[in-house]
């Protein structure tokens, strides 16, 4: 009887001291990850010259010919966004997530489709794709040295940012200066 009491507080022990390794171990990887973290003021991201955004990105794939050159003008950032079939130039704001993401937006470039929120399309008795303004400026994920676009949705949201690449998420890497 003695024996099936230690066992059954052994079992019971034995998962708390898991999930409190596990907590520790989490702890101690967001204190890591907090010193490694850039100070935003204003939500704008500034990157340091360590991190710096500057410089041309191209595309490593054959069939999808786009580069984007990002300099600085004084204090704001300027885009040259290249593809075959047009040369577009523009502001380029920075931003970081709540969670640590950071952000490009190339201001002023309109996508080239858009049909929205299609999941109601069944639903409608009039063509509502008429009346969607087709949104304008293109976000890219920053991650040290690669631009990431998601270049078109799905099928519950149709879009394609980029006609001139086929694919869904087009990386731009930074060319070596």
């Amino acid at each position: 009887m003695i024996t099936n009491q230690k066992l059954t507080r052994l079992l019971f022990l034995f998962p708390l001291g898991l999930i409190l390794s596990c907590h520790q171990k989490t702890e101690k990887v967001f204190e890591e990850n907090a010193v490694k973290t850039v100070a935003v003021a204003n939500k704008n991201f500034a990157p340091s010259i360590k991190d710096s955004i500057s410089g041309t990105y191209i595309s490593k794939t054959e069939d999808c010919n786009i580069s984007l050159t990002i300099s600085k003008d004084k204090k704001d950032y300027k885009y040259t966004f290249t593809t075959p079939n047009r040369s577009l130039k523009g502001k380029a704001i920075f931003s970081k997530s709540n969670s640590g993401e950071k952000y490009i937006s190339l201001e002023g470039i309109q996508w080239d489709e858009y049909e929205g929120d299609i999941s109601n399309e069944d639903n409608s008795d009039s063509d509502n794709s008429k009346d969607l303004e087709i949104p304008i400026g293109i976000d890219a994920l920053y991650i040290k040295d690669t631009l990431t676009i998601q270049n078109y949705g799905n099928a519950m949201n149709s879009y394609t940012k980029i006609s001139e690449c086929g694919l869904k998420y087009i990386q731009l890497i930074k060319a070596n200066s």
